[in-house]
């Protein structure tokens, strides 16, 4: 099976965040007839590709998607990212440059300036002498031993040890791709783990504590292991999925 299109996933997103067109619309500020071309993956009604990347940026951040991954998904899709503009074709080749002419050097000016340069130097060294019998007294102080008490116990911070509970609330997520698919993972407090494509063949492996929640765009393209055990009935192929992950609950004695 192909990979998911760009328009597809843009589609299948907004109906899993249960928005319509005109709500997209109303929060991107992109007309309808612009978001329902993208999600036909014609780019050619909004001005070509150039403009229609700015829309997908858009379009994705207001249905959940990453919209980085998306538009670097939709580069891939569309023969890469749009050349920067030489600069040959902003400046004119044949327009000339005129230079002020060089005149002869000003022996009077060069005296003075090496003969302040001389005066800052000799100051410079004088300074610099003091200063390093400060700094060598400095330093001396700085070595000696402090002075303690008689009879005073020496005594060392304990150092914290480990919880034993340590580990106990983290969820592990594996993640096979049998084919590629966007995946956008993140943490209980909404830190990004992963964001991308996860390309066919592919095994990827994340970790925290409490919560991971994972948004797959293909779920019938990936095999979920948590905690070590296979997620049964993710979903169907080309189905978008969202799903949360909790820590394994302790085992009763």
């Amino acid at each position: 099976m192909q990979e998911q299109s760009i328009g597809a996933m843009l589609a299948a997103a907004r109906q899993a965040a249960g928005l319509t067109v005109a709500q997209v619309s109303a929060a991107t500020m992109v007309r309808e007839s612009i978001i329902q071309a993208l999600e036909q993956d014609d780019v050619e009604q909004g001005g070509g590709a150039f403009y229609a990347r700015g829309h997908v940026r858009a379009v994705a951040k207001a249905v959940g998607l990453d919209p980085e991954a998306t538009v670097h998904l939709f580069d891939q899709q569309h023969g890469g990212a749009p050349r920067p503009m030489p600069a040959s074709a902003v400046f004119q080749a044949d327009r000339k440059i005129h230079l002020p002419e060089r005149r002869g050097p000003n022996w009077t000016m060069a005296l003075g300036v090496a003969l302040a340069v001389a005066v800052v130097f000799g100051m410079l060294r004088v300074l610099g002498g003091a200063s390093d019998h400060v700094r060598t007294g400095d330093m001396h102080a700085a070595s000696a031993r402090p002075s303690v008490p008689p009879n005073t116990p020496i005594t060392e911070t304990p150092r914290p040890k480990p919880s034993k509970t340590a580990g106990k609330n983290m969820v592990t997520v594996r993640m096979k791709a049998k084919r590629s698919s966007y995946v956008n993972v993140h943490d209980a407090k909404g830190r990004k783990l992963f964001a991308g494509t996860l390309k066919a063949g592919k095994t990827s492996t994340w970790r925290a504590a409490d919560r991971v929640d994972v948004l797959i765009a293909d779920a019938g393209a990936v095999t979920v292991h948590v905690n070590g055990k296979r997620v049964r009935g993710l979903g169907g192929s080309g189905e978008v999925v969202r799903r949360s992950f909790l820590p394994p609950k302790p085992q009763s004695r």
